[in-house]
């Protein structure tokens, strides 16, 4: 699979912080990738280097085979990037900050035309085009954003926490935009993310915290040396969870029990006939995993 981002010993300092400490991986073509890790761990100054807004002190960073040294104006036309904030002009109307961004890219008159009634298709705009951004809600200005982002057609969609603060149905709708994307246009997507939802779905997991990587790999991968199983059963009393010697916290009126992995789970349902008769059994979640990792926990944007 060819690898469209390359990071090779990536490391940048602020006076005594070193924000990221020999950072190396990649993001092979068509790939969700997610990169995850809280506030302060070197996420956003990262991909400020993949964007080239910050320079790096040391190592290498490939776009699609480019150098970004020497090479960045080239670089970046790869790339289509939705930051944490918006960076549109409040004070125009989303025509007008399309129209503009488009002209950095030399998309005018026909052509433009053209890729707006794409985007407009693809995200809805089209009964907000004459409005003024500022006088939109969250969820309309993160599709502008989006649309933004997608102006020149990019191979490569960084998405830097763009549903934060979004209500779920949002959420929703620019998830099947980049889904699409991925399927019909092979865009390859690097996510952060503070909804660990979102990189349960990625096809590749990076876990950073002080700059460095801390565990990688697949959902699954990860999820299998992290955490273990949870069996939750129903239509028992405490008493009888209790006789298993584990774990185990009530939810609601069920109990979850703690299994360190699927055939552990299978040993204990033969084992125990008499209590499990109502049960399910889950994987771990990618929070667990986070948690495991880094001591930490994410939720909305905060560690804790």
């Amino acid at each position: 699979m060819n690898k469209v981002i390359e990071i090779e010993n990536l490391h940048k300092s602020f006076k005594d912080v070193h924000a990221v400490n020999g950072l190396s991986f990649s993001v092979e073509e068509g790939q969700l990738f997610a990169f995850l890790g809280v506030n302060g761990a070197g996420k956003s100054t990262t991909i400020s280097i993949i964007c080239g807004q910050l320079t790096k002190d040391e190592g290498k960073v490939l776009i699609d085979g480019c150098d970004v040294d020497g090479n960045l104006d080239k670089a970046k036309k790869h790339l289509g990037v939705v930051f944490q904030n918006s960076v549109l002009d409040k004070c125009l109307t989303v025509y007008d900050n399309l129209q503009f961004r488009a002209a950095l890219y030399g998309i005018t008159g026909k052509a433009f035309k053209k890729r707006l009634d794409e985007l407009c298709e693809l995200l809805d705009l089209t009964p907000i085009l004459k409005r003024t951004l500022g006088k939109l809600s969250g969820g309309q200005k993160r599709r502008v954003d989006v649309a933004r982002a997608l102006i020149h057609e990019p191979k490569i969609l960084i998405l830097d926490e763009p549903t934060t603060g979004l209500d779920p149905q949002t959420r929703k709708n620019i998830w099947d935009v980049v889904t699409k994307l991925r399927k019909e246009k092979g865009v390859t997507v690097l996510l952060t993310t503070h909804y660990m939802e979102e990189a349960a779905d990625a096809d590749y997991v990076v876990i950073i915290d002080g700059g460095k990587i801390v565990a990688e790999g697949t959902p699954l991968e990860l999820k299998n040396s992290y955490t273990g199983d949870f069996i939750t059963l129903y239509n028992t009393d405490e008493t009888s969870v209790q006789k298993l010697g584990l774990n185990y916290e009530k939810v609601g009126e069920a109990f979850r029990v703690a299994v360190p992995h699927t055939g552990e789970a299978t040993k204990l349902i033969l084992q125990n006939p008499d209590i499990f008769n109502d049960y399910e059994i889950t994987k771990g979640k990618m929070d667990d995993v986070f948690l495991a990792v880094t001591g930490k926990k994410l939720i909305g944007g905060e560690s804790k």
